[in-house]
């Protein structure tokens, strides 16, 4: 079977979403010609293929992002409920009156706040002038966070930013996503009824002879 790449037959990406170069067409060695169905098949098998390996690393994508989004969602709502127990009158240093839990602190960590470190109870300010804005309590095991007024409500502001831009890139995927899909199923229902007109078309020439 000599083989031959595919050029110079016009603009591959735009008509079936594949380079020109993802084609390579066995030909008759005897007869030196491919039947044009078979090709219509072998494209339509290549383009899906081609899809598919783009829809893979969408969909990783997208479960990721979700698992932000699940992520921020529980800080959100823990932030809240940490917001809500500051008196109207408190000033911003003044110190949550609860811990905040190691999830939602590591969180805050990953988006870019760092934590100052007490070892001991004894090393934090009694002072809250003086205490650092977003600290971690080193002599505890579990819920070892805590922060001021002013920067629980900066960690709100900035979450409820992080998941609005995540929220405008997962519609922007689920496009992108529904968009591929159709086309991986197009070029899969394309081959095979392809394949079974050529498969019909032979039975009755066969029929007839």
């Amino acid at each position: 079977m000599a083989e031959i790449d595919l050029v110079g037959i016009g603009d591959i990406k735009s008509r079936w979403g594949v380079e020109v170069g993802d084609y390579r067409v066995s030909l008759d060695s005897e007869s030196g010609i491919m039947d044009f169905q078979d090709l219509m098949v072998r494209f339509s098998k290549n383009r899906a293929v081609a899809v598919e390996g783009e829809v893979e690393p969408l969909t990783v994508r997208i479960r990721q992002r979700n698992r932000r989004l699940d992520e921020l969602g529980e800080a959100l709502a823990e932030l809240t409920k940490i917001q809500a127990e500051f008196d109207s009158d408190d000033t911003g240093n003044r110190d949550m009156r609860s811990w905040m839990s190691d999830g939602t602190g590591e969180v805050m960590k990953s988006m870019g706040y760092s934590p100052k470190r007490y070892a001991n109870e004894g090393d934090r300010p009694d002072d809250n002038e003086d205490r650092a804005d977003f600290y971690e309590a080193g002599w505890m095991a579990e819920n070892r966070y805590s922060a001021n007024k002013k920067t629980v409500e900066g960690m709100l502001s900035r979450i409820k930013s992080e998941i609005d831009a995540l929220n405008n890139e997962a519609q922007a995927d689920m496009t992108r996503l529904q968009s591929l899909v159709d086309r991986r199923d197009e070029s899969y229902s394309a081959a095979t009824n392809l394949m079974t007109s050529i498969s019909d078309t032979r039975s009755n020439v066969i029929r007839n002879m």
